[in-house]
């Protein structure tokens, strides 16, 4: 995610050409009511003028592309919804120049007592494909592939293997001790870990993260995904190192139980781009044993100094992030707040409501929290992109994943 996001370059329409007529329940007023309803002063309407737009075909089309750098961030949103998923070329030359990373492939996920259930569709921005042997690598530099163990002999021998760039490894051992460096220095992200229903979350460990990134020096975006050692098989974090790393702009680390001693490696870590950090803080029953002052190195702004989403979720102490962060430098920087799949309350819900610096977020993410439907209605009156789909009854105080 880029800096300029509040303020997206002055796109030109990128499609021309005649309107053509309304299709059938397009807004009354036609494209001209659009266009009107577009600059008037009350937000809620231009957010229902941009997601009517698109019964207009191409000159709708203009006009949402055109809405990305409306004054509100509620209206970019919209707008940016409406075609974050489309393909024409035109499209995603807007889309890069507004965005580099996007929450909605983070959220697409379904919890299912406690599993994992999420298979992307799409990883750094690639379709994902299963590698099959029998049909061996299409256009590896444009997809996303799946490999495990069994896979990696076979995997090895693709003429074309070193043209993939993304990699999800739904295996165990360490990779980049069989991967050879021509192949190592082209992936620019990777996923580790637990990949389907097939496994609890804490059934496998978390890959070392300072190792990850001293095999591959070019990633851009690294995904684990594990358990706790108190509960999984595998080798712990005891070589753990300290290291700079140039490239990596997206740190994910989803877990049932993130410990403190983890926190501290992973925050010693030098990563000058990094402007994505997610953190899945699980249940002390799972070795998701931290606090608030572990994470407060994150709060001084200091730490990661290009970082524009922040995503403290699943966590057992949501409330005490949400003061800490609502009194911190942090808020100020960041786009994207993401606390998500945690325990969050009306209390905590308050101290963002009355925290200033919220409304210059464009996304604050509260999915799977346990707030009241009145402190939903009253999220909503922010100026920004509020997520709250999907709501645990406000007296279940638990983090949504952890077994």
């Amino acid at each position: 995610m880029t800096n300029n996001q509040n303020e997206p370059r002055e796109f030109d329409a990128v499609l021309g050409g005649e309107a053509p007529p309304p299709v059938q329940g397009a807004v009354l007023g036609g494209i001209e009511g659009v266009r009107n309803r577009l600059v008037n002063p009350n937000v809620e309407i231009r957010v229902e003028a941009v997601q009517n737009a698109l019964n207009y075909q191409a000159e709708g089309l203009n006009l949402v592309i055109k809405s990305l750098r409306d004054s509100s961030r509620k209206v970019r949103q919209a707008a940016y919804n409406l075609i974050c998923y489309r393909t024409e070329p035109q499209i995603q030359q807007v889309l890069q120049e507004y965005k580099h990373w996007d929450l909605f492939e983070r959220i697409d996920e379904t919890l299912i007592e406690g599993y994992i259930y999420n298979t992307f569709t799409e990883f750094y921005y690639q379709e994902v494909e299963i590698y099959d042997p029998n049909i061996g690598l299409r256009n590896p530099n444009e997809k996303a592939y799946v490999i495990d163990d069994d896979d990696i002999t076979t995997f090895l021998r693709e003429a074309k293997v070193n043209k993939v760039e993304a990699l999800i490894f739904r295996g165990y051992y360490d990779l980049w001790r069989v991967l050879p460096q021509n192949i190592i220095k082209n992936i620019k992200a990777l996923f580790y870990g637990p990949y389907d229903i097939d496994y609890q979350i804490s059934w496998t460990a978390i890959q070392d993260i300072s190792l990850i990134l001293k095999a591959f020096p070019n990633l851009e975006m690294l995904l684990v995904r594990g358990g706790d050692e108190r509960h999984t098989y595998g080798e712990l974090w005891e070589k753990f190192i300290s290291l700079r790393h140039e490239h990596l702009k997206v740190l994910i680390v989803e877990t049932g139980g993130l410990g403190r001693d983890k926190i501290a490696q992973i925050l010693s870590l030098e990563l000058p781009a990094l402007e994505h950090l997610e953190l899945w803080l699980g249940s002390d029953e799972y070795g998701g044993n931290s606090s608030i002052d572990d994470l407060m190195p994150i709060f001084s702004g200091d730490l990661f100094t290009k970082l524009t989403y922040l995503g403290l979720r699943n966590s057992e102490y949501s409330d005490s992030i949400a003061v800490a962060i609502a009194n911190s430098p942090v808020i100020n920087t960041i786009k994207v707040l993401d606390l998500s799949l945690g325990n969050l309350s009306d209390d905590g819900a308050e101290i963002l409501l009355n925290c200033p610096a919220v409304n210059q977020l464009d996304i604050l993410n509260l999915y799977d929290s346990c707030l009241t439907e009145e402190m939903v209605e009253r999220l909503q009156l922010l100026d920004v992109e509020v997520i709250t789909d999907t709501l645990k009854s406000p007296g279940d105080r638990y983090c949504s994943v952890s077994e």
